[in-house]
């Protein structure tokens, strides 16, 4: 059996392809396409190959699958897989050399390929997320070019914007300026409206968002972004790593008695976490309806502050949403805990 490699780039990736006792079969560098893949790998015997996780990394993987051979998609954190890299000198050669070793000694990590499903409601998911932060500037934008001459725009919700403009008398050359602002605005209202609905139809259907959804603080865009961003509760032994993945825990450098612990790491998907911690704001507002969370983050800003008891909230929801996820129950009070908690 032969073992692959390839050290994947956008324009262009190295290729290599092993003996089972190491020797070189091929070493050639190709364009990064289907075509490509496909006129190099479709009429070879299967073989394994072993390619790391990135931004093509998914569609390589598949057109290699269509040729009948079985892909590794390697976590790229995994030191020893380099074990044959020499640091001092880096090539694509060299690489691609270090991962086709790694492939035939087994010595690799697999990365978590998302399904096709949770891939489609990423993408409309961070589609929506772009709009919204292209409103966000626009208004922005809107409100301080009036504020430069004097005006003023109420209050209120971003849908309403336009209604809000429209109270203000302003010059002429003003209004002709922001005219593309508000333009902009007027289409995007509708575009952000549909997506909204679409996330409340796909949050409907599926039963595990409608499962997280019953957690305080969590809403459609929440439960779809951490399904979507999860898609296998089964790829996390604990709570505790869940959390980590999220970045919610704190950086440790601890070393015999020394224990130090420092601000959360940041690790992993950003949207995901400051999504957690919206929610976990969302809680810290709202006395009635966070019941014993709202109680115990309360409580931990007594101690340590209020924004270190938020993110500490976000941490604590991230663990929540896997317990449900993984049991397969909806969120309920302990009836112990709660008369205490009132």
């Amino acid at each position: 059996m032969n073992y692959g490699a390839i050290d994947l780039h956008l324009r262009h990736s190295q290729i290599r392809v092993v003996e089972a006792d190491g020797s070189v079969v091929l070493d050639r560098r190709i364009t990064t396409s289907r075509e490509g893949f496909t006129q190099l790998f479709g009429d070879r015997l299967p073989m394994r190959i072993l390619l790391e996780t990135g931004t093509e990394s998914e569609w390589v993987a598949q057109c290699l699958e269509a040729c009948g051979h079985d892909v590794v998609v390697a976590d790229p954190n995994y030191l020893l897989m380099y074990g044959a890299r020499q640091r001092q000198i880096k090539t694509d050669k060299r690489d691609v050399a270090a991962l086709a070793e790694a492939c035939r000694l087994g010595i690799y990590r697999k990365a978590h390929r998302v399904s096709g499903a949770q891939r489609q409601r990423r993408r409309e998911l961070r589609v929506r997320e772009q709009l919204v932060r292209v409103r966000t500037q626009a208004i922005n934008l809107l409100r301080a070019q009036l504020r430069q001459e004097g005006y003023r725009l109420p209050s209120g919700s971003a849908e309403t914007i336009g209604k809000r403009y429209a109270r203000l008398v302003v010059p002429a050359g003003l209004h002709q300026a922001l005219t593309p602002l508000l333009d902009l605005l007027t289409h995007l209202g509708p575009v952000l409206k549909t997506a909204g609905e679409a996330a409340r139809v796909h949050a409907t259907a599926d039963p595990v968002v409608q499962r997280l959804m019953t957690v305080p603080g969590i809403g459609p865009i929440t439960a779809l972004t951490y399904r979507a961003t999860v898609d296998d509760i089964g790829r996390f032994k604990t709570a505790g790593s869940a959390s980590a993945f999220f970045g919610l825990v704190p950086h440790e450098d601890s070393s015999g008695e020394r224990q130090r612990r420092g601000r959360i790491t940041k690790a992993g998907p950003p949207v995901a976490r400051s999504l957690l911690i919206q929610a976990a704001w969302v809680v810290w507002r709202n006395k009635a309806g966070g019941g014993a969370l709202h109680a115990w983050v309360l409580r931990l800003a007594d101690r340590r502050g209020k924004r270190v008891a938020v993110v500490a909230l976000a941490r604590r929801l991230s663990r929540i949403l896997y317990a449900l996820w993984r049991d397969g129950t909806d969120y309920r009070l302990s009836p112990l805990q709660a008369p205490a908690e009132a």
